[in-house]
């Protein structure tokens, strides 16, 4: 079983700017996408008995985010990476599972990637990060760059939405439905 210790609010700002976009988005209609708790037992607490400095987690993780917009099931993972480089060992087996499953339920899945050094966020595609995975599978890359980024999902910051993943959302399906009518 695996432990939690405290090191600070890492990924809490990330977390606070997504948050505070999906109630835009819940206000406005657009979208209802809620926070998934990983379940912990708390194992010791701080002084004031407030603060939990050790625990448990209860069972694996799947996705920080699940919810539906205008109709389309998502569901997505929110990452920090301090460097170009994103180590794909932050991702679990169990995660790359679950946004699989997700999409084979018809729905959408995607990592919400901040940049931290260049204070940039991007969308990624579930279909884009499992070819990042199977190459790390098939011996290559442990990891992808930010130059292997698509610019075009980058994520705007607005006075109204913190970080407007919608737009970049919306792109994708607009992609990924050319594509498959081209296809077809």
């Amino acid at each position: 079983m695996g432990t939690w210790n405290s090191r600070g609010l890492r990924g809490s700002l990330l977390e606070e700017l997504i948050n505070r976009s999906n109630e835009a988005y819940r206000t406005a209609g657009l979208a209802l996408v809620q926070k998934i708790p990983t379940p912990i037992t708390p194992v010791e607490m701080g002084k004031n008995r407030r603060c939990i400095t050790l625990a448990y987690f209860e069972k694996q993780s799947t996705v920080d985010y699940i919810g539906a917009v205008q109709g389309i099931p998502v569901c997505f993972d929110a990452k920090e990476c301090a460097s170009d480089t994103f180590p794909l060992a932050n991702l679990h087996a169990h995660q790359l599972g679950f946004m699989q499953d997700f999409e084979r339920q018809l729905g959408i899945s995607f990592l919400l990637l901040a940049f931290t050094a260049r204070e940039e966020y991007y969308l990624l595609p579930f279909e884009e990060l499992i070819l990042y995975a199977r190459r790390m599978e098939g011996g290559g890359r442990k990891s992808f760059t930010y130059a292997e980024m698509n610019k075009s999902y980058r994520i705007r910051e607005t006075a109204a939405v913190p970080l407007h993943y919608l737009e970049a959302l919306d792109l994708y399906l607009q992609v990924r439905e050319d594509r498959e009518r081209t296809e077809s």
